[in-house]
């Protein structure tokens, strides 16, 4: 069984039909013992980071959720969830953020000339290592992003994508995942990437 963390940001449900077409058990809670209860946890999320990271610290999930993964158990977090898995945020302000993956949420507006920001549509994964979630893909293949801000390709991350700038596409640290792309978007490529999280 899956959690699918509720903390009152992120398509949820597209992200459990995905879930359900690959025949996977998940639930969309926001219950701590629901949580503890699940195999594994995926963190998704949209919007800002700042209102993100408060909702999870007023639902009592912040230190649980770092908890649960710190205990080994497989966490994936998706586009925001991604970057709420970094050291920190500088998305309005500065934002702590869950310190499970080594990294500085960026602006992509100040590194990216002459495209559109945010970030949106299809491109292409360059792999940096064999990453477990990525086994049943491709170098090249497709995902699809939205995103103002990025994560910028370094010593975490499995796989990239150029958009004026190297784009942390996948990253990684032990059990804890993170993809800044919409994998329940992506077609049979996302599909892939949630089956091999799954099958950890």
């Amino acid at each position: 069984m899956i959690a699918i963390v509720d903390y009152g940001v992120g398509n949820l449900f597209s992200l459990k039909a995905s879930l359900k077409a690959l025949g996977i058990a998940a639930t969309v809670t926001g219950d701590r013992d629901k949580i503890a209860a699940a195999d594994k946890i995926i963190l998704p999320g949209v919007g800002a980071f700042g209102d993100a990271k408060r909702n999870l610290d007023e639902r009592g999930l912040t230190d649980f959720v770092i908890s649960e993964a710190r205990s080994g158990k497989p966490l994936l977090g998706i586009c925001l969830g991604m970057q709420l898995l970094s050291d920190v945020s500088y998305e309005y302000g500065e934002h702590a953020g869950l310190g499970l993956i080594p990294g500085k949420v960026q602006p992509l507006a100040e590194v990216v000339k002459g495209l559109k920001v945010p970030a949106m549509g299809w491109n292409a994964l360059k792999f940096v290592k064999d990453c477990p979630i990525l086994k049943y893909n491709s170098d090249g293949d497709y995902v699809y992003y939205v995103h103002s801000y990025y994560v910028p390709k370094g010593e975490y991350t499995a796989a990239y994508s150029e958009y004026g700038v190297n784009v942390s596409g996948v990253t990684w640290n032990g059990n804890v995942f993170g993809v800044q792309f919409h994998p329940e978007k992506s077609g049979a490529v996302g599909l892939k990437i949630l089956k091999a999280f799954e099958e950890l």
